[in-house]
């Protein structure tokens, strides 16, 4: 039979309840693109009709091991959010902005 969770939890001491917790929250702020969908409890027919798309494109998108910014920002803008890119450097972090809108007109690769 399965143990809860719960009950583990409550054997663990304070330090090692930290950890779990510090690692968890690390977990969940990187996400592929299929876990924030999932996790928004969208379809990718929901989102591929927010797009304009076939369901198949975003089945493709979230596949893809790499994406234009214009691309990520559609993706991330039809779930309801706001993309955001940031460097970050030894001494300190830089927000990046003005990096254009998506027309699609330059865009062989654009899905969709």
């Amino acid at each position: 039979m399965a143990k809860k969770f719960q009950n583990l939890r409550n054997k663990m001491s304070t330090e090692r309840r930290a950890k779990v917790d510090v690692m968890t929250k690390a977990l969940l702020a990187e996400m592929p693109m299929h876990a924030l969908r999932d996790a928004l409890q969208l379809t990718q027919q929901q989102l591929a009709e927010e797009l304009g798309v076939k369901q198949g494109s975003i089945s493709k998108m979230e596949r893809r091991p790499d994406h234009l910014v214009s691309t990520l920002r559609r993706f991330v803008e039809a779930m309801g959010g706001e993309l955001e890119l940031k460097a970050h450097f030894p001494t300190g972090s830089v927000s990046i902005t003005d990096l254009g809108e998506f027309d699609g007109s330059s865009d062989k690769r654009a899905e969709g």
